[in-house]
């Protein structure tokens, strides 16, 4: 288990990789990604009982599903700086018959990779499926999540959280990249999510705000409380409120870096707010 320090340095590189890779292609979605890289590498790099001797079956381990899938730089960035494949495969991103398409696939057997996702919605009924396997199987280890807030516009997420918590899904813990904005503009305009807390919590499940979720102390203290929440006869949702872009200034600015790359200016002015600690792939 890796200490604070050891995770904000590890968060610095990824968000390095995420740009690089974004920038080398001029394709690719920054803003979720950059957002979202606390929450993962605090997962994978301290929280998350995972091989990465990987086999599809995931027996005897924790298991994660990215149900956004177009923040794909940032899983990959992951995996590989955590050992689950050479971080220089990460130069072959979304490039010609790589494994590190723009959205995850299975079919070219990338390790750590579980599910094909992108098609936004459908994250969601897989979790519950894995964790009902682990159930079938007599296996205690959790399942973990992620979701966009823009995502859950879609409706199948409704009918599986309701199905989780009649199934009483206790060991699936679910966070919500909740940041406010989708590639349209903020969750807001497009479609009004309400009160989301009050939604999971009239669904049956159990509900954390982890209000700073860029901050990594706040993040580990959140998904250890989540833990303690599991076996309860109820699913678990966190509520992570972070920032789109989060680590480089200018793209801290609302829903533009969603899905635009940066150009070479803009990635050396990146660059330079974000310390290079593991080496450059």
């Amino acid at each position: 288990m890796a200490d604070i320090n050891s995770l904000k340095e590890t968060a610095s590189q990824v968000r390095r990789d995420i740009v690089r890779m974004v920038h080398a292609v001029q394709s690719g979605h920054p803003g979720g990604s950059l957002g979202c890289t606390d929450y993962l590498v605090a997962l994978y790099f301290s929280e998350m009982n995972h091989n990465t001797k990987f086999s599809m079956d995931g027996f005897g381990e924790d298991l994660f599903f990215l149900s956004n899938g177009h923040i794909s730089p940032l899983m990959y960035s992951v995996l590989a700086r955590v050992g689950y494949f050479e971080a220089k495969e990460l130069n072959t991103f979304r490039k010609l018959n790589t494994r590190l398409q723009g959205h995850p696939t299975t079919h070219e057997g990338l390790p750590g990779i579980r599910i094909s996702s992108g098609s936004l919605g459908q994250g969601m009924s897989v979790a519950i499926g894995a964790a009902l396997t682990k159930k079938l199987n007599n296996d205690n280890n959790l399942i973990f999540s992620l979701h966009g807030d823009g995502e859950l516009q879609e409706g199948q997420n409704w009918e599986a959280i309701m199905f989780a918590a009649h199934k009483k899904v206790d060991n699936l813990i679910a966070a919500v990249d909740y940041n406010g904005q989708q590639i349209d503009g903020s969750t807001e305009t497009v479609m009004s999510l309400g009160n989301l807390r009050a939604k999971f919590e009239a669904f049956g499940w159990e509900v954390l705000d982890v209000e700073k979720g860029n901050n990594m102390e706040d993040i580990i203290a959140g998904i250890r409380k989540a833990k303690t929440l599991t076996s309860n006869g109820k699913p678990v949702c966190i509520l992570l409120k972070t920032k789109m872009g989060k680590g480089i200034d200018f793209m801290e600015v609302g829903h533009e870096w969603h899905g635009i790359a940066p150009n070479d200016e803009q990635l050396a002015n990146a660059l330079s707010q974000l310390p290079e600690t593991l080496g450059d792939y």
